[in-house]
């Protein structure tokens, strides 16, 4: 398992919306070998690390 590019808290720019986002959850997805996140301003969806920019 790789590590996360971010962690908890992290201010975090959405690639496709240029929205600035604070990153809530990270949960590593075995089958995928990649990192979903979830976000403070939109509960209810998740980015995967290359929807997402650091800031």
């Amino acid at each position: 398992m790789k590590k996360s590019l971010f962690t908890i808290g992290d201010k975090v720019k959405i690639k496709v919306s240029g929205e600035l986002v604070t990153i809530m959850k990270s949960q590593y997805i075995d089958n995928m070998k990649r990192y979903a996140y979830t976000v403070n301003e939109h509960p209810n969806t998740f980015f995967f690390e290359e929807e997402l920019t650091k800031e």
